[in-house]
């Protein structure tokens, strides 16, 4: 299958919001490099952005991975405006033959540790060697969900302290199933996973089935009428607010929720969408990061 590469120029203190916003809306990989020297250190970027993106470049150079389905202008404007571009950037497509995209990038991942005791492992790693780890196996696939990106071990940290045994758990916007599965492995009775893209869902399979667990992967279409005890959204601010009406109607009173993919600057406009629902306050940063977690009023 052929693929189209999407190349665009902004500046470095946008590259990062960039990259994750192109990854959440449907690009398959994001690599970085520095524009202005046209050359030299590459960052490749896979489902999660990597941990030692050069921050002194003033211009770096995007190039997304994208399916030629995929409406690349409509693409780069929606990342545009959940980054806080001032304006679109021009992006350049070429096309590119079928590669192993995920085998070629398996390198740059290795076991990560959530919180205290919660270890993302690929499927390709070996686990580490502690008594009380709990280990989530992980094949990220095509879909966001690494463990590696701070909004994800934000939700990581918080459902380690909030899963106590026997919840019902919702992950909407589950990417990879990470989430899902780190809730099971931490003693949830049951988890349901919603993305609105089939290859997440796919992924989310593929992991439960490595983790040797049982996940309910739906499309937002498919999930009924019915309340969880622990809701979780690893999104993007934008979407997030608009989903305010639809995780309240997942919850019941006293359900627990917690909201990442947030940057500090988004907090007030977030809690303000929620509010009319939970309790929301920020209880756990890194770097520009910020998880929100409350309860159902």
């Amino acid at each position: 299958m052929a693929w189209v590469a999407l190349e665009l120029v902004v500046g470095s203190a946008h590259a990062e919001a960039v990259a994750d916003a192109l990854l959440e809306l449907g690009a398959q990989s994001v690599s970085t490099e520095d524009a202005e020297a046209g050359t030299g250190a590459e960052v490749p970027r896979f489902a999660e952005p990597t941990l030692q993106e050069p921050q002194l470049w003033r211009q770096n150079r995007l190039i997304a991975l994208i399916t030629p389905d995929v409406d690349a202008e409509a693409l780069v404007g929606a990342a545009a405006e959940a980054a806080g571009l001032p304006s679109t950037p021009r992006a350049r497509m070429t096309r590119v033959e079928d590669d192993d995209w995920v085998r070629r990038t398996q390198s740059q991942f290795g076991p990560i540790r959530a919180g205290a005791r919660v270890w993302i492992v690929p499927h390709w790693c070996e686990p580490p060697d502690a008594e009380d780890a709990i280990v989530v196996r992980l094949d990220p696939g095509l879909a966001f969900g690494t463990g590696s990106h701070p909004s994800t071990r934000l939700a990581l940290t918080w459902l380690e302290r909030t899963v106590r045994g026997g919840e019902r758990v919702l992950d909407y916007g589950c990417g990879s199933g990470i989430l899902s599965l780190a809730a099971l492995r931490l003693g949830a009775a049951a988890a349901t996973a919603v993305d609105l893209d089939p290859l997440a869902l796919e992924a989310c399979g593929a992991n439960a089935h490595l983790n040797g667990v049982a996940v309910r992967a739906l499309l937002p279409s498919a999930l009924q009428p019915e309340a969880f005890d622990v809701v979780v959204a690893n999104i993007l601010a934008g979407p997030l607010i608009a989903l305010a009406p639809e995780l309240a109607a997942h919850a019941r009173s006293g359900s627990r929720l917690a909201l990442s993919g947030i940057l500090a600057s988004q907090v007030t406009e977030l809690r303000s969408a929620f509010n009319p629902f939970f309790t929301l306050m920020a209880t756990q940063r890194e770097d520009d990061w910020v998880l929100l977690e409350g309860t159902r009023r």
